[in-house]
């Protein structure tokens, strides 16, 4: 068991520099005097990914700008959720992902939505949950437009988990940090049979989660099964299954002061709104899934995915938000200028999303004349409902951001019932199409025909909207290939996402407004290098802009009007630079405007919550000469970002430096992995995000210095 580190100082430092002393066990250990040089096939770097089609496919050859996170990176950085993992791409930043609570994101300046933006091996989960890592392979990620992968889908991307599938593979993993987590993780793996027919892969772990903020523990239990089933020589089926529990008390955001100045002094340890009788934020998820493919020859194969993804969310809080001034009786919708703001009790439990998906393929090659093909023609079904209460949420009191709130009476009011409240079926039928000509050019034509049917319910179970939408959306890209490691392509594919709900402060409160369409061209560059593979991507995103717009006598109300415009510039390299060292980098530039809006204060500046530039680096080096030891380290940066629509409030930029290291070696004969890492070194206070929610606008503080320490034992 990993003994926790004490608070961050300085010495810990020194520690990072040689894992192995920070490890202590209650007898001495010898070592063996054989020890390993621990190095993954590709480590940093990815070669190929699923999310870009319906199947793995080479990078070099994806006519997208595609990031993966691979299995070695996740385990360096000790990563436990996607704003982890996430965090190596430039192109993304956090959109209102408190602790304690189920994360967004904003990729390529535009948020993602719970309802289709995440998948686990290609197939939909419900986007309010913490996905667990333990068992996951990978983290792709497809930035911009998705639609012929996934049809009613947002134009920022798409994020794919990939499952560990089986292996002989038996590992026990331990962690702590500087506050005394608790951290227990098993990975066991087996095939079976005199020719390895049957394989699985167990996961399984338990968190004591121990936060940086005050009054903010929480749990998590996890396990998962992973089944490959080789029936034949031709057909194979793999199943999935995961089961999480998560409970953690929500940590708020902050609010703009008088709705003018971004609060100063903030402590990130503090929880706004706390209450000793508060309840935690609880996660059910559930994740199945299933996939029988099916060889007829070398060229050909079908294939059935089904999946099943449901989350029950019992959110409990005691929320700060607005202030009232009792002198001149009125109400803002933002902290006081002195930073007072009210707490309001919330409770929304048994808050049920379910998703259920199939799919079948059909895939092959053949060649008409000079000319190759590689088809693929499908169809899909997606349904999504939603159960859930009316929320409660009751004001109780008032506090301050520089003080420790007093406890209030919590509310007495009983629970709403339980309704259904949205069911949305999505029907798809879709083709994609590899034309090659040579050896040097190739064009990518596929499209997808969605069929969206949605209905919408009032709290007493009248129906409050009705959607029928259908839309081809086409896909397209030319690609050139100088030489056999060098990729050029331009692309063109146009999107539909769904109507966004007009928030609570408007005169048109709770109108769900049409699925708008979105468009993006896009050029690109891949080339792999000397073990790098680098890439260059130009980008211009197209979509309706939908925002609350404010009228001469001061209400506001939810509207569909003008667009918003982002293009942007992508770098990035990921693999080996040297024979000591490895990386993973990108750069992200990206112009976001509001255009033809019909408010002037909203145009002419960036969009909220999207910097011009961001940056990211994670690094490995093999230290010479000390078989076995790396050191590890990296960086985060954002430029400054508006927190406001009109671009009047803006927080600033923030460098973020990270440094570990990694020792492998034998104890008691079994390979073990040592690992320490400290995020945040310098200890730097920022502002992570600066999102909206439901259209009220949110700061959060990032992270202050945090030290993980890990170890994993094969067995």
């Amino acid at each position: 068991m990993a003994l926790p580190c004490p608070r961050f100082a300085p010495s810990l430092l020194a520690l990072a520099l040689s894992p192995a002393l920070c490890w202590a066990a209650e007898s001495a250990v010898v070592l063996d005097a054989t020890t390993i040089e621990e190095q993954a096939d590709d480590g940093y770097r990815a070669r190929s990914a699923a999310v870009g089609g319906f199947g793995d496919a080479e990078l070099l050859d994806t006519p997208a700008s595609v990031s993966v996170v691979s299995r070695q990176l996740i385990d360096d950085q000790q990563a436990r959720l996607l704003s982890d993992v996430l965090k190596n791409d430039a192109s993304v930043g956090e959109a209102y992902a408190p602790i304690g609570y189920y994360e967004n994101f904003v990729v390529r300046g535009f948020s993602l939505n719970a309802a289709n933006s995440y998948r686990v091996n290609g197939r939909s989960v419900v986007g309010e949950q913490n996905v667990a890592l333990e068992n996951k392979q990978q983290v792709e990620l497809l930035k911009g437009l998705s639609g012929l992968q996934s049809g009613v889908t947002e134009p920022g991307g798409l994020i794919n988990y990939v499952t560990k599938r089986a292996e002989n593979v038996r590992s026990l993993s331990v962690a702590s940090n500087q506050d005394g987590e608790r951290y227990l993780a098993a990975d066991l793996g087996h095939w079976f049979g005199a020719e390895q027919q049957v394989g699985v892969r167990l996961n399984m772990a338990h968190e004591d989660i121990r936060s940086f903020v005050e009054h903010a523990d929480g749990k998590r239990d996890f396990i998962s099964l992973a089944l490959d089933w080789n029936i034949s020589p031709d057909a194979t089926l793999q199943l999935d299954a995961e089961y999480q529990t998560r409970e953690q008390p929500s940590v708020a955001g902050y609010q703009l002061l008088g709705g003018t100045q971004v609060p100063g002094g903030v402590d990130p340890d503090k929880r706004l709104g706390h209450q000793s009788w508060g309840k935690p934020v609880g996660i059910d998820s559930l994740n199945l899934g299933g996939r029988f493919e099916y060889r007829f020859d070398e060229n050909w194969k079908a294939a059935v995915d089904a999946s099943h993804s449901k989350v029950v969310i019992d959110d409990y809080s005691t929320f700060p938000y607005g202030y009232y001034n009792p002198d001149s009786d009125t109400w803002s919708p933002h902290f006081s200028p002195d930073g007072d703001y009210d707490i309001s009790d919330y409770r929304s439990p048994d808050d049920t999303r379910q998703h259920d998906e199939m799919q079948a393929t059909l895939s092959g090659a053949f060649a008409a004349g000079s000319i190759g093909h590689e088809l693929t023609v499908g169809s899909s079904a997606l349904r999504r409902i939603v159960d859930r209460r009316d929320s409660v949420n009751v004001p109780i009191g008032a506090g301050n951001i520089h003080e420790d709130p007093t406890d209030f009476a919590p509310t007495g009011l009983p629970l709403n019932p339980k309704r259904r409240r949205l069911d949305s079926r999505q029907y798809g039928l879709f083709f994609s199409d590899r034309i090659s000509f040579d050896e040097h050019w190739q064009v990518l034509l596929g499209g997808r025909q969605v069929r969206l049917i949605e209905e919408a319910f009032t709290s007493s179970g009248a129906t409050d909207r009705r959607t029928r939408r259908s839309e081809f959306l086409p896909n397209a890209a030319l690609l050139y290939k100088p030489q056999a490691d060098t990729t050029l392509y331009l692309s063109y594919s146009k999107g539909l996402s769904l109507g966004g709900e007009a928030p609570w402060f408007t005169t048109n409160e709770g109108q769900t407004l049409a699925p708008s369409t979105s468009r993006q061209l896009e050029a690109g560059l891949k080339r792999d290098w000397q073990g790098l593979s680098l890439g260059a991507a130009l980008f211009r995103i197209d979509q309706a802009l939908q925002y609350s717009r404010p009228d001469d006598n001061g209400d506001m109300t939810y509207v569909q009007q003008g667009k918003q415009r982002n293009i942007g510039l992508e770098l990035s390299a990921s693999g080996q630079a040297s024979h000591n060292l490895q990386l993973s980098a990108s750069t992200a530039v990206i112009r976001a405007r509001a255009i033809d809006s019909g408010t002037e204060a909203y145009e002419g500046h960036q969009t909220v919550n999207v910097p011009r530039v961001r940056a990211s680096l994670a690094a490995d080096y093999r230290i010479p000469g000390i078989q076995g030891l790396s050191l590890l380290g990296g960086l985060q940066y954002s430029a400054s970002k508006y927190a406001d629509p009109s671009g009047t409030v803006k927080v600033g930029d923030y460098t973020i430096f990270n440094l570990g290291s990694r020792y492998t070696t034998r104890i008691e004969g079994h390979e073990t992995v040592l690992r320490l890492t400290v995020d945040n070194l310098f200890d730097k206070r920022y502002w992570r995000d600066t999102g909206a929610y439901q259209g009220d606008g949110y700061l959060f503080p990032g992270d202050p210095r945090t030290a993980r320490l890990s170890a994993t034992v094969s067995f």
